[in-house]
This record gives structure tokens, sequence and C-alpha cells, in this order.
């Protein structure tokens, strides 16, 4: 799972966010005209969206997925109307047929694919990440990085190397590869499609980063028992918010994400179907949920209740990337791109 494109940066600026329209609406009632989203990668590509989604269309009708109560949705349609093909980007899927097509692109033109977001935000995250963990290696707790000195990569290489970093829907691990060049050498990719994981590997050897550990997994049924100080995603929680169960799969999200980043340690997400409020606003949500669960479990002894500290829940924001270009529209300044830092207690 690699995330939800953007619209190319030759288009209207009203398109920063999908355009309401009646016959394309998401699982939260935001309209998500996917068809729209599409930023070709810089390392070039040969994929036809529409012969795509054509694609997957015809695997959903075939009924080539894991099984039908998953997707019951959208099982019983004779036809696929619009909402279905947007909720398609959620469906595991979708997600394999691209990267089988990704992977044969690569093996015969030597293609990385696409990059989600456009390589410019990919470098923006891995550069403004590498700064924030240097900061907190530092001991400091940063409030502005945009215009942080960036170090010599010889001295980044020193605060940066204790990192375990976990890139989760790492896709074609671009990403990861970004990272490596930043400093960061524990870095470890997972994606539930295993096509996404052939291509990461594919092109990590190519490309001479044969030190990346890439593995399939499922974050929201996540295997791996080791824990990160840095997690990243990338367009991952885009793609579980448009499945049919997107709000169930969301909550399934947070609690995996809660465990697979260590105390201490950081979760750097980004979107382009959420605002910085709105990723703030869905942790604070998941924060409450827990420390609700714990204050109604029974006690552990008879005298003593359970204590619960308000003032630390499972995340709090950290800081946020401010470079991306806004817009003002409707009476709210916003950008196409939000980015995120949370540190976990």
């Amino acid at each position: 799972m690699a995330g939800i494109r953007l619209p190319p940066d030759d288009s209207d600026i009203s398109q920063a966010r999908a355009p309401i329209n009646a016959d394309l609406v998401s699982d939260d009632d935001r309209s998500v005209a996917a068809d729209s989203w599409s930023i070709k990668s810089d390392y070039g590509s040969t994929l036809d969206d529409e012969q795509r989604h054509a694609d997957a269309s015809d695997a959903l009708a075939s009924g080539n997925f894991r099984t039908a109560s998953d997707y019951k949705l959208i099982s019983d349609k004779d036809e696929l109307d619009s909402e279905v093909v947007t909720s398609m980007l959620g469906l595991q899927s979708y997600w394999d047929a691209a990267y089988a097509d990704e992977l044969t692109n690569f093996r015969e033109h030597g293609h990385a694919g696409e990059v989600w977001f456009g390589a410019e935000v990919m470098e923006i995250v891995a550069s403004w990440t590498k700064s924030l963990c240097i900061e907190i290696s530092q001991g400091h707790i940063p409030n502005h990085l945009d215009d942080a000195k960036s170090e010599p990569l010889e001295q980044s290489e020193k605060y940066l190397s204790s990192w375990s970093v976990l890139d989760i829907g790492t896709g074609n691990g671009l990403l990861l590869q970004e990272l490596a060049k930043q400093g960061f050498s524990d870095l470890t990719g997972t994606d539930y499609s295993e096509g996404a994981i052939d291509l990461a590997r594919s092109l990590a050897d190519r490309d001479g980063f044969t030190n990346i550990n890439f593995l399939v997994d499922d974050v929201l049924e996540s295997k791996l028992e080791r824990q990160f100080q840095l997690v990243m995603d990338k367009g991952t929680l885009d793609a579980i918010g448009l499945h049919p169960d997107g709000p169930i799969k969301r909550i399934m999200y947070w609690d995996s994400v809660s465990r697979l980043v260590a105390p201490g340690g950081i979760f750097v997400v980004t979107s382009c179907n959420n605002t910085k409020d709105e990723l703030i606003q869905g942790v604070d949500a998941y924060n409450q949920r827990i420390i609700l669960g714990a204050s109604q479990e029974p006690d552990t002894t008879k005298d003593e209740p359970v204590v619960l500290s308000q003032d630390s829940p499972p995340f709090r924001y950290l800081n946020h990337v401010r470079s991306y270009p806004t817009f003002m529209f409707g009476g709210s300044v916003g950008s196409r791109v939000a980015t995120v830092a949370f540190l976990r207690s």
C-alpha cells in the first residue's frame, strides 16, 4: 500500500483537496476524486490509470479478494459505481494488481514506478524527519524545523545510526532510500502487497541500498515483534480510510501503530486526505479512547483504584512540516499535503 495520489503541479489550486462531487463520496463523507489525484513519478511510469481501474474493476467483479464479508458494502452491486472505484484504493487487490504492473515495468523497462505525492514531497519529508530526529537526539524538543540548518552527512550519522526506522505501507521503498541518503541505517519497510515488496527489494538492490530490510506484513494485523524509534507513514492511512470498512480499520491502524512505536519514539505521518488539524484530531480521539478504556478496566486490587494520568496519552503532537506550499480557498488556508510528527509516551 503506497498511498493516494495528488493532482499534478499544474492543476487548478481548487483541486488541492478533492472537489465536492455528489458521485464521489468517501467513507467519512468527504469526496475523494481518486482519478484526478494522479501525479506521475519523476522516475517514469508507463502505467495507464484508466486501464488500471478497469483491470481492478474486472478483478472485483470476478471476486478475486479475500472474503466477501470483508467487502460486504460493495459485494451485492451489479455494476461498479464511482463510489466503489474510489473505495477500491482501500482494497489490497487493487494494490496487488498495481504493483504487479509496476514490477513488470521495472523488469522490462527499468522504471521505478510512481513516487506517491511526488519526489519533492518525499525529499522534504526525509530531510525534515532527519532534522527532527537530530534535535531529539540532542535533547531538544523542536518547535520549528523548516529553517533548521542541515547537518553534514558525517555529523548526521552519529545521531541517526541509533534510530531504528519502520516505513509502513512502504510501496516501492523509495522513501527508505531517501532516508538512507539522509544518514539513517537501521531501515525496515513493510507492505501487505507481496508485489510491492518484490519491487522495493529489486529497486534497493539496483540502487545500492542492500542494507534496507523489506518484509511482507499488514500493518492492521502486524506480525512484527520489535518496536521502532521512528515509524513513517506516507499515504497508508489515506488508503486505509478508503476501504469500505474504513472507520473500523482506522481504529485498528492506530492500535497497531501504538504497538510499533517504541516508548519515547516518534511517528511521522504524511497525508493528502487529511489536514494537519484532522490528523491531530484523529490522534486525540485515539488517545481519549485509550484513556477511557483504561479508566473502565477493573481494579487490580480492592483497596487501590486505578490511577490514570490524563497528562500521559499514548501520543502527543510534536511538530509538522510548514514548508509545503499553502493556498487560500473558501476563507481557509491549507496545503495539498500534511506531514505531522507525534511523540510516543
